[in-house]
């Protein structure tokens, strides 16, 4: 997808995503900016959004919460992500894949 940067490397994909908490509904929304655009219900209180963000990345990656990482601005709207187990092509593909 173009704008979306995946780096692969030791096993785990690092990407970067743009979170807006307090959405409708927990989302995939495709990539702005070259981070992708997650939509979470959670608001951005006590890592609640975080979470959700773990989780979701997780369910739809088909990984375990573990293998999930907050790597940067864990109390920002922008933030790096390293997954474990998953291709820079599954990521692609995720991308490519945003909730309608």
């Amino acid at each position: 997808m173009p704008g979306f940067e995946v780096h692969e490397s030791d096993g785990e994909v690092g990407f970067a995503v743009r979170v807006q908490p307090r959405a409708s509904r927990n989302a995939i929304e495709g990539v702005r900016n070259g981070a992708l655009l997650i939509r979470l219900t959670a608001p951005p209180v006590e890592g609640e959004a975080n979470e959700a963000l773990v989780g979701l990345l997780a369910a739809r990656l088909h990984v375990p919460k573990s293998a999930v990482r907050i790597l940067s601005g864990a109390r920002g709207r922008t933030k790096r992500i390293a997954v474990r187990g998953v291709t820079a092509a599954q990521m692609q593909a995720l991308a490519g894949s945003a909730d309608d």
